[in-house]
């Protein structure tokens, strides 16, 4: 999480208006985006009104002068991942891009961030029509209602919280996963169905980003799938878990089996990997 550093003001009157306070940033790339915002990387980019252009972008968040919500999207994708670096570690940076590399600023926020500016009224909306764009403020999903973006943030939590997750399964207590993704038969319907699908996407390459791939101990990789209405987080040396928007809250651990350790190495190689 960053501090409060401005981007647009050089410190007298006359720049202080135009001001944003950086509360934090994130990468909106084909191997690293807000999945809230979609399945894949041309949705989430679809979701803010952006080209899905494959170099990415770089979303700033932070406040204006009157503490209202602005999210600021930058082409200096090296730029944000430094900063996120170095917050990541403990260390102060000054996120202060150039004016030069905006490509939008869009009201609002569409992540939950938990701090504010000091000094600044509390974090608000800005008056309707301020970015120009016609469309509503950028807004986090509620956290009372399951649905596409709730389903993804579930399995974000899974992703970045594994050890304790799988802490609550044995083997006993995951669905077994088909001898055959395509031919065999798991228990469950709904697995049956995302089984099917990521298989597909082994033979019929999908949209960017929505197979992504990610460094985990041990020389593992964790690999995250969605689909329509699906989301799959798993570890190519262990099991799945599913996520469904069918079935609200609920987790289903796929067991490893003989197919499983198969279709996650086939996933792995088609999955967009960090850069």
């Amino acid at each position: 999480m960053a501090g409060t550093d401005d981007i647009g003001g050089s410190g007298d009157d006359s720049d202080a208006d135009d001001s944003l306070y950086v509360l934090t940033a994130v990468l909106l790339t084909p191997a690293q985006f807000p999945s809230v915002l979609g399945d894949d990387f041309p949705e989430a980019c679809a979701a803010l009104g952006l080209e899905a252009y494959e170099g990415g972008y770089g979303l700033v968040l932070g406040q204006d002068s009157d503490g209202a919500r602005w999210t600021v999207v930058i082409d200096d994708v090296s730029l944000v991942a430094v900063a996120i670096a170095s917050w990541d570690c403990g260390m102060e940076y000054d996120l202060s891009p150039d004016e030069r590399t905006v490509v939008v600023s869009l009201a609002g926020w569409p992540l939950a961030v938990a701090v504010a500016a000091p000094g600044l009224p509390a974090p608000h909306d800005p008056e309707p029509g301020a970015d120009g764009t016609g469309r509503p403020p950028l807004a986090p999903p509620s956290a009372e209602e399951w649905g596409p973006a709730q389903r993804r943030l579930g399995a974000d939590e899974i992703a970045l919280q594994w050890a304790a997750w799988r802490e609550q399964f044995d083997d006993a207590d995951a669905v077994p996963a088909a001898e055959n993704a395509t031919a065999g038969k798991p228990s469950h319907a709904g697995v049956r169905r995302v089984l099917e699908e990521a298989h597909g996407y082994t033979d019929t390459p999908p949209p960017l980003g929505r197979v992504r791939s990610a460094f985990a101990s041990g020389g593992a990789r964790t690999l995250r799938a969605d689909g329509p209405g699906w989301s799959m987080v798993a570890r190519t040396d262990d099991i799945a878990f599913i996520l469904l928007d069918d079935e609200p809250g609920e987790v289903l651990p796929v067991g490893r089996g003989p197919a499983l350790p198969g279709l996650l190495e086939a996933l792995d190689k088609v999955a967009v990997r960090p850069a």
